[in-house]
């Protein structure tokens, strides 16, 4: 696809980065068939393809409007169109370019801006885990709305404290903690009982995505520098072999600070580096498993497997968690039908764009009652924070399963 930049763009990194991506592009509309927003709106321009168009014509000098905006609010970044593109196009890239663009030209109104403002300070704040607890206490007279963000309290267990020689940086994530702390302390434990160590640097916090995906994108570098000053040292000395991501959300973005810092003089070569080294739970699996096999005592039922978008679309890592679950001795199924579209969660999607998330979730959650399971797990915590909203089986991450699994008497 050939595009003449307008002029001020054609010296920008920016819109260098966005023509070479539209110039893979060859408008063949694979990518329509496995758009969720596509196939539940019908509208070419909620589909990647239109989205292409829109952003094409803006770097061209046509002046966006409020409708350009929606269209691109309207996608939910799940990249399953990149997994199906033949031509490798990297849209999630360039949908990244064409909402800041177009925020900068579009006013939003004053509700939306205010409802991403508070999103984008509020979640990674240091308030977010006690107003969590709050929201925890009196969850019973929340309205329906707001209930469905905050889930129900769950003991968490200890952390192991052992040392171990081989030993691995952990994301503590900025909802995760205080909504599903037993995630993390769940992956501790798994992986102390495989001799590796876990380490949180106390100074790393939000993975960066939620501001740069609401367009506050120097803000969200400026999380990713940090969490890059906070592990560095580790990182530096050869103390630590990975970073291990239990939050696919979280880990296709730091699997990306190579790109997204790959201008900043100061930051690209450590960026690069913490990239080649993150790691996604799962991808350790084929290492747990003879670890942890004698010990492991599955519970009898089938549990109903959920891969993330950030994990198959975004990381590219498809078929690894039930493959090895099952060695484990778990019965786990993915869905019969459309195990490849999203849920609907999307990281704030849920909130900003509610009735396409619930319609996506209520349509994923079919799919998956249809193998009668006892459970549902998947990988993120947006995804089992959403499903949970419309189950009433216990969702939870798959590593918890496991966890409960090797701790069983």
């Amino acid at each position: 696809m050939q595009t003449e930049l307008a002029p001020e763009f054609r010296d920008t990194a920016e819109g260098r980065e966005a023509e070479a991506i539209l110039r893979k592009c060859v408008h063949c509309g694979f990518c329509t068939a496995t758009c969720p927003t596509y196939q539940l709106l019908g509208d070419e321009l909620d589909g990647p393809r239109g989205r292409i168009y829109l952003i094409k014509q803006v770097l061209e000098g046509e002046t966006p409007t409020r409708s350009t905006q929606l269209h691109l609010d309207r996608c939910l970044t799940c990249r399953n169109c990149e997994t199906t593109c033949p031509s490798g196009v990297q849209y999630g890239h360039l949908v990244d370019i064409g909402r800041r663009i177009v925020d900068e030209k579009v006013p939003r109104p004053p509700l939306d801006a205010a409802l991403r403002w508070t999103l984008k300070e509020g979640l990674p704040s240091p308030l977010f885990a006690p107003a969590m607890k709050i929201g925890q206490a009196v969850r019973g007279l929340l309205p329906a709305s707001l209930k469905a963000k905050v889930p129900v309290a769950r003991p968490s267990g200890k952390r192991p404290h052992r040392q171990h020689a081989r030993k691995m940086l952990m994301l503590a994530g900025c909802v995760q903690p205080s909504m599903a702390p037993n995630i993390n302390h769940a992956t501790a434990r798994v992986l102390d009982a495989a001799g590796i160590q876990t380490i949180v640097a106390p100074e790393a916090g939000c993975c960066g995505a939620v501001r740069y995906h609401l367009n506050d994108q120097a803000g969200g570098r400026a999380q990713m520098r940090a969490n890059i000053d906070a592990w560095w040292p580790s990182i530096e000395s050869g103390s630590v072999e990975a970073l291990v991501m239990n939050a696919s959300g979280c880990g296709v973005t730091v699997r990306e600070y190579g790109h997204l810092l790959k201008d900043d003089a100061a930051y690209a070569e450590k960026a690069a580096r913490v990239s080649e080294l993150t790691r996604d739970l799962s991808e350790l699996l084929p290492e747990l498993v003879p670890a942890l096999k004698a010990r492991a005592k599955p519970p009898s039922g089938v549990i109903a497997y959920h891969p993330p978008c950030t994990l198959q679309h975004g990381q590219k890592l498809r078929g690894g968690v039930e493959t090895h679950l099952r060695a484990l001795g778990f019965d786990v199924r993915v869905a019969m039908n459309e195990a490849h579209l999203c849920c609907g969660s999307a990281g704030t999607y849920s909130v900003l764009q509610p009735d396409i998330a619930y319609s996506l979730r209520d349509r994923k959650l079919g799919h998956l009652d249809r193998l009668q399971p006892t459970a549902i797990v998947s990988a993120n915590i947006g995804c089992i924070t959403h499903l949970q909203s419309g189950s009433d089986l216990p969702v939870r991450h798959w590593v918890e399963l496991l966890d409960e699994a090797i701790s069983a008497d």
